[in-house]
């Protein structure tokens, strides 16, 4: 209690945990993409629901995982090393790190499942209608609840260690990782239902949101193999795309408000 109390009389913790609440709610973002497409495609009245238990996975798996820190930090020790005939750098060094840890084999295994999920969602998405005999069919075999969960949950492992390497990597102290943890976990779920009925609403929104999950992944992999993309790289063109979109979208509205005014007009000079 009394470290408790002599952290919160220190402005330094202060600053540290507005800032990793301010990082914690920034990876989180990726996270709450992914449960967003994901619960979009179950049944109306089990999406939030799933976004819901997502999310609150997401919270306990970072909970745990703070409780075991000297296991998580030991997940970036080297496990294996593959040898390297092929060029150099200018600095004598392999263009790739060859030293693999159990953080590396994870974030590789999550950007290639993230690359994987994405691709399908795409070419899904651009497939033409099918019959309504398959789309019977389809509808038959769409994706369950629990297989849902399930690949939520398998993100939620890859996020949930890449966030809180994060938080160790910011501040020693425990109860301040705790705290960002659960404040960002809680705007992700105040968030998720808008985000997720925005993401619907817009069907261009969806194939930027899988062109994001992409990145995501490609960038999940590279970390893997030791070349590490800035975050503020990928968020910045993240946000630039949706800029973008969002005046498109301001666009599309201003031309059909157009177009239904001149049907208006049209309308009004054929009546009597």
């Amino acid at each position: 209690m009394d470290s408790l109390l002599i952290l919160a009389a220190d402005p330094a913790a202060w600053a540290a945990l507005i800032t990793l609440v301010i990082m914690e709610v920034v990876l989180g973002i990726d996270n709450l993409v992914f449960i967003s497409i994901l619960s979009n495609k179950l049944p109306e009245h089990q999406q939030a629901k799933a976004r819901r238990l997502g999310i609150g996975l997401a919270l306990i798996m970072r909970l745990a995982l703070l409780s075991t820190i000297a296991f998580i930090v030991g997940l970036t020790a080297p496990v294996f090393e593959l040898p390297w005939t092929g060029p150099l750098n200018a600095d004598g060094h392999p263009a790739f790190e060859l030293a693999f840890s159990w953080r590396d084999l994870i974030l590789i295994a999550g950007g290639l499942f993230l690359v994987w999920k994405a691709t399908t969602e795409v070419h899904h998405t651009m497939d033409p209608a099918p019959s309504d005999d398959l789309l019977n069919k389809e509808q038959a075999v769409a994706m369950n609840f629990g297989a849902a969960i399930v690949q939520i949950l398998l993100l939620d492992i890859v996020f949930s260690i890449d966030s809180i390497l994060t938080a160790v990597g910011m501040t020693d102290h425990l109860p301040i990782m705790v705290i960002a943890v659960v404040i960002a976990v809680a705007v992700m779920l105040l968030a998720a239902d808008p985000l997720a009925k925005f993401i619907n609403d817009n069907p261009t929104v969806v194939m930027l949101a899988l062109g994001f999950l992409l990145m995501i992944g490609a960038t999940l992999i590279a970390d893997g193999f030791g070349v590490h993309v800035p975050k503020g790289y990928i968020y910045a063109a993240m946000a630039f795309s949706g800029l973008v979109e969002a005046l498109n979208m301001a666009s599309r509205r201003a031309q059909q408000r157009k177009a239904a005014g001149h049907a208006a007009a049209e309308k009004s000079d054929t009546v009597p």
